[in-house]
């Protein structure tokens, strides 16, 4: 059964940049497309970023072009989120999840990490 795993999150200034991990246990992530998800205060959980399962395929949300970074490492078993440039609404917890198809809605991704909280304020 794979297992994710988030890397602690924390608190970041505007302006600042944190990165990301998400590391994958119990089977290989090389046949899984692996989305980023948040989910802020009082909102439902959206996607951020998803790339496929051998990265050529990436795809972000219009809220983070240009400021956020998807990349995988198959043979560490692990995808990353660069984000750069944050903001205060950036503020979430960041989840990672896989599916054996590309990313879609949060219902339709089968594995989950339990996520991590971001935090961006001065």
């Amino acid at each position: 059964q794979l297992q994710l795993v988030e890397s602690r999150g924390g608190l970041v200034q505007p302006g600042g940049s944190l990165t990301l991990s998400c590391a994958a246990s119990g089977a290989t992530l090389d046949y899984y497309s692996v989305g980023w998800f948040r989910q802020a205060p009082g909102k439902e959980r959206e996607g951020v970023s998803c790339i496929s399962s051998r990265g050529g395929s990436i795809s972000y949300a219009d809220s983070v072009k240009g400021r956020f970074k998807i990349s995988r490492d198959n043979a560490k078993n692990t995808v990353y989120l660069q984000m750069n440039s944050l903001k205060p609404e950036d503020t979430a917890v960041y989840f990672c999840a896989a599916t054996l198809q590309w990313c879609s809605s949060p219902a339709n991704m089968p594995f989950w990490g339990k996520g991590t909280l971001v935090t961006v304020s001065s």
